[in-house]
């Protein structure tokens, strides 16, 4: 990864201070957890999320939402950001949930085991969560829902990674196991390859069966 120096440095610290806008609005608090979730949309594997709590002076490089950073760039900043953060916590929940209690409910409750995991490294709860756009049931925390915060806050970016990488390395793992439906490249998204070998081998442990309905009828 290329070293910033100089104009370019200074531009990428402006850039994430404006992504600590919400984290700088409140002062008082220490411990403001992102959340993010990676694996929605997918026909196959866990959802992911993650909750990270990082230390108000911390710089991290290059941070920013998932999707708008490389998967090179990525392998690094996960480390990176488990090491710095003063806390974090993953939630999976795997695609046979998913298929008893629907996607969503799925998500929040990789959510709700994401913060549980925080808590239980810190001995309290978090402050504050700030979301990536929801309001996760069942949680007494304060929420602030965030529309496209893995955007606009350095905490929920950071989740945003942890749980992209995590998932993605879970992906890797399914792959060496069911390696003709190609999971390493697509990652259990509805592409054109992934529905061809669906069709053709049919579903595995791991497809979301209330996903793949319009694709495979299993008898």
């Amino acid at each position: 990864m290329r070293t910033l120096t100089g104009e370019r440095l200074e531009k990428e610290r402006a850039r994430l201070r404006a992504m600590r806008v919400y984290e700088d609005a409140y002062p008082a608090l220490q411990y403001i957890g992102g959340i993010d979730e990676a694996g929605r949309g997918p026909l196959a594997g866990p959802v992911v999320a993650a909750c990270c709590i990082l230390p108000k002076d911390v710089e991290i490089l290059y941070l920013n939402d998932s999707k708008k950073v490389t998967p090179n760039r990525r392998e690094v900043l996960f480390p990176e950001i488990k090491e710095k953060a003063i806390a974090f916590g993953i939630g999976i929940v795997d695609a046979e949930e998913i298929d008893r209690v629907n996607i969503l409910q799925a998500d929040y409750e990789a959510m709700r085991i994401a913060i549980r995991e925080v808590e239980e490294k810190l001995h309290k709860e978090p402050e504050l969560l700030l979301n990536d756009a929801v309001t996760i049931p069942d949680v007494s925390i304060e929420q602030i829902p965030i529309i496209k915060g893995d955007a606009k806050s350095v905490s929920i970016a950071a989740a945003s990674i942890l749980a992209k990488v995590t998932r993605d390395h879970m992906m890797l793992q399914y792959d060496e196991e069911y390696p003709q439906y190609g999971f390493a490249k697509h990652k259990g998204y509805g592409t054109r390859e992934h529905i061809e070998a669906l069709k053709k081998y049919g579903p595995c442990p791991i497809h979301r069966r209330s996903f793949i309905g319009h694709f495979v009828k299993e008898s």
